[in-house]
């Protein structure tokens, strides 16, 4: 572990150095990748530089016990070493966590894609119920939301709804909402009091730089159409709704939310843009994970996490086995505890595959 802390400080130390070469400020491509890194492997650096200084107090208060002190003094350094012993622990801890290998998309805004599944009105109804418990959530942390594209139901629920969600970390955190969500409640429909089950998809997306994905305009083929409304009706005359299909994957992408064309075409490009990233993204995780499963899953779409059984008040998330009795709170967007448990073993799983290695 020391030896990859130590190439960690001499590639920070290094990476100052390109950062006031001229040649690398004229670059600027170069310099905001240099300056991304440098800024990704700070925290390890700083850790660790604080570590070297606690194991040296550590030596020195040894040297100085070995020495001969009235009592007083003996004990004042008996106490230093005790907490300079129980630092040095739980740095130790925090350096572990630093060096699991960090998701790059973990800084970025996301893309949420939610539909409703199996269950035709409720399960357009619970779609509206994520979205709202999304939203909420996403409010609570400071983070911004802009509905992409919707396609309503007219009572309330959504076939399918795009939204961005802007903010600091947020892909981190919600990353782990990726999959299929099943709820089990009597609808308001159901006279007879019956517990029906729906399901709604949710799928989680990065969003993806133009640096990132190089999409060519030869490999996109447009199209424009006029927008509908919740049951298919016209309800705009002009042709201002618009489909992109990337042609080399096969990647559809309509939005028809705007009354702008070219306004539903930059909004169609970035969840263009994202899918494709997603979807390299995932192939190439794919091959690299195969022999490496994680506990807890964030790629298979069809994948169901959780459970929001209604009648109960329970949400159980079925990868980690949590079960909270909490349903109310829960889609008021009060999910942290849900995060917060998924992070845990999330980085409680790298940290074994990372101590495997060595």
């Amino acid at each position: 572990m020391y030896d990859r802390l130590q190439a960690v400080e001499n590639r920070y130390d290094e990476l100052n150095e390109l950062l006031s070469d001229p040649e690398v400020v004229a670059d600027a491509k170069k310099l905001r990748d240099l300056s991304k890194e440098q800024s990704s492997i700070a925290e390890t650096v700083e850790t660790y530089r604080h570590y070297k200084e606690v194991t040296s107090g550590i030596d020195e208060t040894k040297e100085l016990l070995s020495e001969k002190l009235d009592d007083e003094m003996r004990e004042l350094a008996k106490e230093e070493l005790s907490g300079l012993q129980e630092e040095k622990a739980e740095l130790e801890e925090k350096l572990k966590l630093l060096l699991v290998p960090k998701d790059p998309n973990d800084d970025k805004n996301v893309i949420m894609e939610i539909r409703g599944a199996a269950g035709g009105d409720e399960a357009a109804l619970f779609a509206g119920d994520l979205f709202r418990m999304y939203s909420r959530y996403a409010e609570s942390r400071g983070w911004k939301v802009d509905v992409m594209d919707a396609s309503p139901t007219g009572i309330g629920g959504y076939k399918e709804i795009i939204v961005m969600i802007n903010g600091a970390g947020a892909f981190s955190r919600l990353k782990y909402e990726n999959g299929a969500h099943r709820v089990q409640r009597v609808p308001e429909t159901e006279s007879g009091g019956r517990i029906h089950t729906s399901t709604a998809t949710v799928a989680i997306l990065p969003e993806a730089e133009d640096v990132e994905v190089d999409l060519q305009d030869k490999d996109i083929r447009v199209d424009t159409f006029a927008s509908t409304g919740a049951g298919g009706q016209s309800v705009n005359t002009t042709m201002s709704a618009v489909r992109l299909t990337h042609i080399p994957t096969g990647i559809v992408v309509s939005m028809q939310d705007e009354r702008s064309q070219i306004k539903n075409k930059e909004k169609a490009m970035k969840v263009l843009r994202a899918r494709v990233y997603d979807k390299f993204e995932t192939e190439a995780r794919e091959e690299y994970d195969a022999n490496r499963k994680s506990a807890v899953g964030t790629g298979d779409r069809s994948e169901r996490i959780r459970t929001y059984n209604y009648p109960q008040n329970r949400v159980t998330d079925h990868r980690i086995g949590l079960t909270i009795q909490k349903l109310d709170q829960i889609m008021e967007g009060k999910l942290d505890e849900i995060i917060d448990a998924l992070i845990l073993e999330d980085q409680t799983s790298k940290l074994e595959h990372l101590n495997d290695a060595e």
